[in-house]
């Protein structure tokens, strides 16, 4: 039994609110496991297929690469993969990540002609000392270890693409799906939390522009200790505040999710101010408890979630 001391202190620390949290302190929410959440409404089906792994006690690094890879194999999803529209020369390239449990890391950037970047980039975790390969190399690399080289540029995306060409006019639109991903956070069974992000990047973007999709601490990163965030959207402002890495120390610190999104949120509306309802970046988040959330700059982005009751879209929460 507490006493009277001990009460008041335990009483005036629930009161606290979340940013006041002592540090190392973490908010109590626990969440379910296994569970599986993904960035757009168009994760449905790739939660199905993640799920598949979950529930029979698999794990997560094995879900989320066999998840995202069904829209890399999309042709209707041109913003990743197969069919994603190209860059200004025509050229489809792609981009992609993945995290592990111990926060090991594998990706690649620009690279042609590969339809499964995802897999490509758990090869780069897993079979060399680097991080990162980009494209040639990462091309090479991936045609050593059995990839398939294909054209991926389907005659939808081709013919989008001419018609972009009447104008050439390069213009970010807001939840639109030309400058987008799919990204996936899973936490399996066994408490081990993974992730994947994958886009074929902002279409007709410049020769040789890379988003934040790869890139570690931007689009995607994982600490075994605390969590996971993966991001969507406008890339580049992304990059510029480290936006992945920023949602994971926010959740260190004792933010909720949800909290930890937000905060990553008001850091580009503040260096951004001029044009932020042109601008759309939303994140997920997913903690080691199972506790997940979203937040994004304006209306209209959503998060797919998986787990014991049931594959469903939730609205996410904006800012502006």
């Amino acid at each position: 039994m507490l006493n009277r001391k001990e009460f008041i202190k335990a009483t005036a620390l629930s009161l606290l609110p979340v940013n006041f949290l002592k540090p190392g302190q973490r908010s109590v929410q626990i969440g379910k496991k296994p569970v599986v959440i993904s960035t757009w409404k168009t994760g449905i089906n790739a939660n199905n297929a993640a799920w598949e792994v979950l529930a029979k006690g698999g794990y997560a690094l094995d879900a989320v690469e066999a998840g995202v890879k069904v829209e890399e194999a999309n042709p209707k999803n041109n913003t990743v993969g197969y069919g994603g529209r190209p860059d200004r020369d025509g050229n489809v390239t792609l981009d992609a990540c993945v995290m592990n449990e111990k926060g090991e890391c594998g990706s690649v950037a620009f690279l042609e002609n590969i339809k499964h970047p995802v897999s490509v980039a758990r090869k780069v975790m897993t079979e060399t000392p680097h991080a990162m390969l980009v494209g040639s190399g990462a091309k090479k690399f991936a045609l050593a270890h059995g990839f398939e080289e294909e054209n991926l540029l389907t005659q939808k995306s081709e013919e989008d693409w001419k018609k972009w060409l009447e104008t050439s006019e390069y213009k970010l639109e807001v939840n639109i799906e030309n400058h987008d991903t799919i990204g996936m956070l899973a936490l399996d069974q066994n408490g081990r939390l993974c992730g994947a992000c994958t886009t074929s990047g902002a279409a007709y973007k410049m020769q040789g522009r890379v988003g934040d999709s790869p890139i570690i601490g931007a689009g995607l990163f994982i600490d075994p200790k605390v969590g996971g965030a993966v991001a969507t959207g406008a890339g580049e402002e992304v990059i510029k505040t480290a936006g992945s890495h920023l949602i994971v120390e926010m959740m260190r610190a004792g933010h909720s999710p949800e909290a930890a999104c937000k905060v990553a949120i008001e850091r580009i509306i503040e260096r951004n101010s001029s044009n932020n309802k042109d601008t759309q970046v939303g994140y997920i988040a997913l903690n080691n408890e199972g506790v997940f959330g979203g937040y994004s700059i304006v209306k209209g982005f959503d998060i797919s979630v998986c787990n014991e009751d049931g594959n469903r879209v939730e609205a996410i929460t904006h800012l502006i």
